[in-house]
């Protein structure tokens, strides 16, 4: 009440107690009594005066703190950047903060005692929304606690806000409800930030889970922390095996200082490095690695290394394989140019010491020897024009253990010389394929007969063959002198060997008899431990038709 109303009170009631009180007394007088009250009423009417003076006063001062209150009250929930809103038992609003106002865009609307479904009426885009408050609010109440709930608000412009709403319920001492108390926070930006950084965490899960490559995470002193599943498809091992393992531990010997230096060079220089490596499989093949190393960089710090590993294996053979067909282009021209130059000459040579060896009977040991040695120049000339001319070969069906029974029935006798044993594992079975026999009898000739020349007086060949899907495997195995890793890397190349009289043409043209046949040759050795040649055929050629010209190149 205002302090007129309150003034123009206090005369009514004065006035009041002054012609009431005179009326009452002369209505009883003369009397004793009337004398004391006449006396005493103006003590009476000071007393309740000032009675009401101060209830009235006390009055004024609790609705002025009352309204000093609200006002602060007020101020710090419109100073808020979240929605507040108080709401009674019955969910009528009694106060909420301009940012809620704004927010449902009922900003010029007497908001006080209404509903969210009354409100809803004053509010074009956000009636369903505030309809749902009511909805929402009842679960608040229903939980008899403090809920927290992620709320999204459709705007006008299609874009959607998140509110990270907590909803507090206040009850009476009698169970019943008191109030709702609705703090809501905007987390849409957040809520952006983190979706941006879930889809930025799948593209990178999807290129390390995903990558035809090897993808490993190493820390700062090379422990591996994590490797992609592609691991395990090439290498066959498990990652769990090696995660939590020093990169020392996975790099073979030969290899290891050299990428130890690489990656410290990463760590110390912040650049990325490249570098090849070589990796043995669960099944005991060579795999070649190309490796690029980058620094990973977080908050201007390095923070660990990642390696991304590409199998180079097919690519090197297919480069080696180039190389030597380099090579054999070259051995081609130049015995392209020379045989022809040399077999002329060459038959008048032998038919003349032929001629003289019928006529002088003296020096029959020279001319043996003469005629060997024009012999082995012959056969040098054959081996150059086979590397020189491209062979028409006519594939037919073979059986290859006839082919082998050649060979050894060819050889033994020169094994029994030098007191060697060769021994075939024969099938008791027929083993057919597609093939020039001729071509593979020179093929096994060279592949035994070197192992006879490697072995020493009392050792054993092994022929074995074992047939699997479209390929048959033939392996040549001795116990001899073996093969030194320089000398293994080389094998093949024309005019590269280790004989004393060897010319390096045997093993470039039984390379050259594999690859015509879409084969395979393969060198195991160690130094004074023997060797093991392993040839894969296959036993019948992709059109599958017999009587195939093909002519090699």
């Amino acid at each position: 009440m205002k302090k007129k109303q309150y003034l123009l009170i206090f005369f009514i009631l004065s006035i009041v107690w002054i012609f009431g009180t005179n009326y009452l007394l002369s209505l009883y007088a003369p009397s004793p009594f009337v004398e004391v009250i006449e006396h005493s009423k103006e003590v009476l009417y000071v007393l309740l005066a000032g009675w009401l003076f101060y209830y009235f006063i006390t009055k004024m001062e609790e609705l002025n703190v009352a309204k000093e209150e609200e006002k602060r009250l007020t101020t710090l929930i419109n100073s808020m950047v979240d929605f507040v809103n108080f709401k009674d038992g019955e969910g009528r609003w009694i106060q909420a903060n301009d940012f809620g106002l704004k927010l449902f865009d009922i900003e010029n609307v007497d908001y006080k005692g209404k509903k969210d479904s009354e409100l809803a009426e004053y509010s074009n885009y956000f009636s369903d929304a505030l309809r749902y408050c009511e909805i929402s609010d009842e679960e608040a109440w229903k939980a008899g606690g403090i809920i927290r709930v992620e709320e999204a608000l459709a705007q006008p412009d299609g874009s959607v806000k998140t509110f990270d709403t907590i909803k507090v319920p206040l009850f009476n001492e009698d169970g019943s409800r008191q109030g709702l108390v609705i703090i809501g926070r905007d987390i849409t930006e957040r809520k952006n930030v983190e979706t941006l950084l879930e889809e930025s965490r799948q593209q990178y899960r999807s290129l390390f889970e995903y990558s035809p490559d090897i993808v490993s995470m190493l820390d700062l002193n090379g422990t591996i922390t994590n490797l992609n599943p592609q691991f395990e498809k090439i290498t066959g091992f498990s990652r769990d095996e090696y995660i939590g393992k020093n990169l020392a531990d996975l790099i073979p010997e030969t290899h290891r200082q050299k990428v130890l230096e690489k990656v410290a060079s990463v760590v110390e220089n912040r650049c990325p490095q490249m570098f090849e490596v070589e990796l043995v499989n669960t099944n005991g093949k060579a795999l070649i690695f190309q490796s690029t190393s980058l620094p990973i960089i977080v908050n201007e710090k390095i923070a660990g290394i990642i390696c991304n590993s590409r199998d180079v294996t097919e690519l090197r053979e297919t480069e080696e394989r180039l190389r030597r067909t380099d090579k054999l282009s070259v051995v081609g021209e130049l015995s392209a140019s020379v045989a022809h130059e040399i077999r002329n000459p060459l038959t008048s040579l032998k038919g003349l010491v032929q001629l003289l060896q019928m006529e002088d009977e003296k020096h029959q040991l020279y001319y043996r020897i003469m005629i060997d040695e024009l012999n082995r120049i012959n056969h040098i000339v054959s081996e150059l024009l086979l590397l020189a001319k491209p062979q028409q070969i006519k594939f037919t069906e073979a059986d290859l253990q006839m082919i082998l029974h050649d060979v050894i029935s060819l050889l033994k006798t020169e094994a029994s010389l030098h007191n060697i044993q060769i021994e075939f594992q024969v099938k008791d079975h027929s083993v057919l394929i597609e093939c020039e026999p001729n071509q593979l009898k020179q093929l096994f000739i060279n592949i035994v007969k070197n192992a006879i020349e490697a072995s020493s007086s009392g050792d054993s060949v092994l022929i074995t063959m074992e047939s699997f899907d479209n390929n048959v495997s033939i392996r040549v195995k001795d116990e001899g002198v073996g093969i030194s890793k320089e000398l293994l890397e080389r094998i093949g190349e024309p005019f590269y060997s280790s004989k004393e009289k060897g010319t390096g043409l045997g093993m470039t043209v039984s390379f050259k008899i594999v690859q015509s046949h879409n084969g395979t040759i393969k060198f195991n050795s160690e130094p004074e431990k023997g060797t093991e040649v392993i040839v894969q055929l296959p036993i019948k050629h992709e059109d599958k038709m017999k009587n195939i010209e093909k002519t090699t190149k």
